[in-house]
């Protein structure tokens, strides 16, 4: 068996280096775009919810609101399961005789990891006070926050 000298390397392709550079500068390019657009959309789930919830408050489908806090859409055919929160009691908190009135817009002012799940900030009718929820991010109810956040 003979041995390779070097004289007998393959021939250098200019081609396939220019392929092979422009792949690694592509890498690297793309990776702090990724990073960047994953660390921004992170909660976007979360914040979806949110305003799922408050697309249906705004147009006043009370009971779809409810099984979107709840995330439960079938919520009325066990309402017994959310005695904690009951229908009634949404009701006066999100209907139109509520803190906020009749909630004509909402918006996400801010959001933040917290322990399970994301605490957002809401603008609501434009109120100066921002409301904060509660998101667990596992199962996507919404509640109020036991925090607010400075921001």
């Amino acid at each position: 068996m003979a041995s390779m000298t070097l004289l007998d390397a393959p021939r250098y392709d200019a081609r396939k280096a220019r392929i092979r550079r422009n792949i690694i500068i592509g890498v690297i390019i793309a990776i702090p775009f990724i990073a960047f657009f994953t660390w921004f959309w992170w909660n976007w789930p979360e914040e979806h919810a949110v305003n799922r919830f408050f697309s249906a408050v705004e147009v006043k489908d009370y009971s779809k609101a409810y099984g979107i806090w709840n995330a439960d859409p079938n919520w009325q055919q066990h309402p017994q399961q959310y005695s904690t929160y009951p229908y009634k009691d949404f009701l006066s908190d999100w209907g139109p005789n509520g803190e906020y009135g009749v909630i004509t817009k909402a918006h996400v002012a801010v959001t933040k990891e917290y322990g399970n799940g994301v605490v957002i900030g809401v603008r609501i009718n434009d109120n100066p006070k921002t409301l904060f929820l509660f998101v667990v991010r596992k199962t996507k109810t919404i509640g109020f926050s036991p925090v607010d956040l400075r921001y």
